[in-house]
Order: structure tokens, then sequence, then C-alpha cells
């Protein structure tokens, strides 16, 4: 590190700062931490309306993922990814509802599995409510009122999630109810269109009272059972009784001086990034340009060697399976030092809606990667992995860096890019998001526009490489604060950064 940059230098008091994929998502953070909340019940209070303002990307029918830490007390991974479904049911003489349509991003097609036979036990709802009961200060009805409101008034669709409506449309379009929500009138709602959800807004209203019993319990499981009996799908009434909010230990690694603290076992995105900055640190990156071929050629080679390693765990019997596609992230850090990382997931959707509440059930069954050995191989009740990667970087027993991201397999590059532009080059949280990325997606390397001529002839002595014309959605989503200065959104998802004014009598 060189001696200019801020990482170096003793932390100011705690500034309120929110950074997520969407403006309104960050301001209800804020928000709620105006009304006297702390960090977690704003990164409740923002997933609730996220589901609302980013309907694409994650939904209370997914599962996700929430790194706390409390102000220097012990971080604490809350678990509420998906289970596999099946709970009483013999699958194997069952054939699901399930089939295939493909996406086409800018540069790159990808093919999904969508239908009731891929839905798996969703654990959103029931981890939202987990962590405001162990760790909020306001009372639910304050922290839902943001979500309630959006869903009634409706929210304008902008421009990423225009974009994400159009590349999904055969989801969007799958069933009557979907079509209700997404294509009002018969026409798919588009960029600049209110997006509403009034029965959301009545379900809500009732989960600061049933605090979410009627979904995973009577009567809304059963309805559910009985609609996915009738239309060949897995999730049981059983599935939803017996889930469980997991807490578990963060996983911990380091990079130079700083421990970095990730999602654990049995999830894979936080020891791939483990592995890429052991990795990355065998290499002295002081002075170098970012922008040249010795530096980019560095994140290659370790790209490639992550890549090696995630393979041979794909092929060992008992390693972790991995999914995680359409996702999007949100950091908060309070004026106490509270800092919370939530990573959020549904998949693409599966095109179910939910009976009575508005909510599109998630496709994690559906992913080929997931499932090497066969769709619904997996025996009911297993929690499912996932690459999502809510991080922390700590020095000196303090917060440096709340850091995390959307993107699939790119979850993994995105993050490590960022943090040795930050730590290695001294750059901005914002500046280090907007920089173009790399990412070895096992046959060819992806590469964002801003690298020069000779730097991708450097590259393609490595591998094929295929040079996108934009930034893209493709290669992630990342939204970052860094505690006292400064928090970064990405702009590929059209993310957006909020902050506290700061309070009087103290600098910033």
């Amino acid at each position: 590190m060189t001696e200019t940059t801020p990482y170096q230098t003793p932390l100011p008091r705690p500034r309120a700062i929110a950074a997520s994929g969407h403006p309104l998502v960050s301001q209800v953070a804020i928000d709620i931490l105006d009304q006297g909340g702390n960090a977690f019940d704003a990164i409740v209070a923002a997933g609730f309306v996220s589901t609302i303002a980013e309907p694409t990307l994650t939904s209370l029918g997914g599962g996700g993922f929430l790194l706390t830490r409390p102000c220097n007390q012990a971080p604490t991974i809350f678990d509420f990814f998906t289970n596999t479904p099946g709970l009483g049911l013999n699958t194997s003489e069952l054939e699901p509802h399930f089939f295939p349509v493909t996406v086409s991003f800018a540069g790159s097609d990808q093919d999904f599995n969508i239908g009731l036979g891929s839905v798996a036990v969703p654990g959103t709802l029931k981890g939202l409510l987990h962590v405001h009961d162990r760790l909020g200060r306001l009372s639910l009805k304050k922290i839902l009122t943001p979500a309630i409101h959006a869903a009634r008034t409706g929210v304008p669709l902008s421009r990423h999630q225009g974009y994400f409506h159009t590349l999904l449309r055969p989801i969007l379009s799958l069933s009557r109810r979907s079509r209700r929500l997404y294509s009002p009138g018969g026409r798919l709602l588009g960029t600049g269109e209110l997006f509403y959800n009034h029965e959301m807004a009545n379900f809500l209203e009732e989960l600061s009272q049933n605090k979410g019993r009627t979904f995973y319990e009577q009567p809304m499981a059963r309805q559910i059972e009985q609609e996915m009996e009738t239309m060949e799908g897995l999730l049981t009434a059983a599935d939803l009784t017996h889930y469980q909010v997991l807490e578990r230990q963060p996983l911990r690694g380091g990079y130079r001086t700083m421990e970095f603290l990730s999602n654990p076992d049995p999830s894979l995105g936080g020891t791939l990034i483990c592995q890429a900055l052991q990795e990355l640190e065998k290499h002295s990156m002081e002075g170098l340009d970012p922008l040249s071929p010795d530096y980019l050629m560095i994140h290659a080679q370790v790209q490639l060697a992550v890549d090696e390693h995630r393979l041979r765990l794909r092929t060992d019997p008992s390693a972790t399976r991995t999914f995680s596609r359409g996702t999007t992230h949100i950091s908060i850090v309070d004026q106490e030092g509270n800092v919370a990382s939530m990573t959020n997931s549904n998949g693409e959707g599966s095109g179910y809606i939910a009976p009575g509440c508005g909510v599109m059930l998630n496709n994690m069954m559906g992913e080929d990667d997931l499932h090497p050995d066969g769709f619904h191989c997996s025996p009911p009740g297993i929690r499912v992995s996932s690459m999502m990667s809510p991080s922390l970087l700590l020095e000196n027993n303090q917060v440096r860096l709340v850091i995390g991201s959307g993107g699939s397999k790119r979850i993994r590059t995105a993050i490590s890019q960022v943090i040795t532009l930050v730590i290695d080059c001294g750059m901005g949280v914002q500046e280090a998001i907007d920089f173009p990325r790399l990412h070895w997606d096992g046959t060819v390397f992806q590469v964002e526009p801003g690298f020069s001529r000779a730097t991708l002839s450097s590259l393609k002595r490595l591998g094929p490489v295929n040079e996108w014309s934009e930034k893209n959605v493709y290669f992630g989503g990342v939204h970052a604060v860094a505690p006292g200065l400064d928090g970064g959104a990405d702009p590929r998802r059209g993310g957006a950064v909020r902050m506290q004014p700061v309070p009087q009598g103290l600098s910033s």
C-alpha cells in the first residue's frame, strides 16, 4: 500500500451510510436510522423494500445471508438460504413442472429452469423476521411501514429494473398471477412505469401481528402445498413448517494487514474469495497501474487458479454445490459503528406467485450448476449452497470495508477486484466499483471495456477473450461502505448510496 491510502489513517467518528441496488432501498435504511433504529433495523427494513423496488432480483420467497457485527462485538452470519423441498413426498415417482428458458445478456446467453418444480424452500421472510427479533430496536410495524407504502402506492421501474423485466419476460408472464403483477393491462411493465403489489401490501400489514406464521404454517402453507400437488411442484407444508434460520460463525481469512470475514461452509463463495485474496497477496501491486497488462495478468492468473480449485470441489461428492444468479446486496453502517452486509436472491424466479401474499417463489432447484449429478437428486431438507458472500474487512478490530455483490459466479471476482483496488491502489470505494472488470467463466475471459489493446493482447496469451461493448449487470453489482469515509454502489445495477448528515459537534 502507498502512504496516501486512507486505510492507513485512524477512522473518524462513524457516519451512517447505506449502499444498495436502488435509491429507495438506501433511503429507507437512512430513514429508519433517523427514527432511532440501528443498522439491523435498517437492513431489515431495506430488505423488505428491496422486494418491491427490485422485484426481479429478490423476493420474500427467496433466500439470503446477513453478516452482522455489532460495534466491537463478535460477528454472526445469519443463514436464511433455501432448503431442498419434498418432505413427506416420494419424489422418485414425481415428474415436476419444470422446463428451460434462455436469458440473453448483451454478451452471453444463460439457460435457466423454471416452473413449480424449480421451487426450493424459501427463507428470506423468516430470515428478516428472525434478525429483527434478535438485533432490532424499533417495532416491527415501523420496520414494515416503508415496504407497505411502496407496495401500495407503487415504485417506478428504474432503467435497470426495466431491463431485467425484458430479460425475464418468459418468467414474469408464466402464470395468471404473475401476469397480473408484471403485465397489468396485458402489457409487460417497462422503465418508468409504476410497479404495484397490493396483495403484498395487505400481507405485510398482517405480518406485524402474525410474524410470518401464516406463511410458514397454516393456512398459507397448506394452500401452497395444495397448489404444488395439483400443478406438479415439490414444496410441501412440512418443508415450510420445519424451515429454520441458522446462525453461524463467519469464515475468517486475511489480506495484507487485514482480516477478511465472509460466508462459511456449506456455501462456497467466501472460501473462493479467501483463496483469491491469498493468491493475490503473493503479488506486490504497489505502484501498478490498474489498467496495465501486469495488473490485469495478476488477476487473470489468480482467477484461473481459483477456478481450478472450484472444479476440484465440484467433482468431489462431498463438496458443496453452489447457486446464486439474480441477486442484490445491501451494506450499512450506523452512527454507533454497527455494520450489516446482506445478500439476497430469488434466482430468476420460478414464475409461481404464492396465494394470498403476492410473493414470487424462487427457482433454486432449476440451476444446472447447482445439480451436476442431475436435477432433483438431493434428498429434501438439505441447505442449498451459494456463491453469495456478504463480507467485511477489519484492521486492528475496526471495520474498514463492508462489501458484497450479486452476480452468480461473478460475485467472487467482483469482490476480490474491488478489494484490491481499494486496499492496494488507494481508490475510493465508488471509483473501485466503477472500474472495468474481468471474469474467467471457465472457457473465456469476459472483459468490460476500458483496457488498452496492449493489455488485452497480453491477456489473450492466457486464454480466449470476449470483449464487451459496455459495462453490464453480468459482471455483478457491488455495493460497499467504508465506515467513516465513504460508500459506493454499482451503476451496473442501478445502485445508490445515501448518508446521514454528520451530527453537530462531530467531524466527518
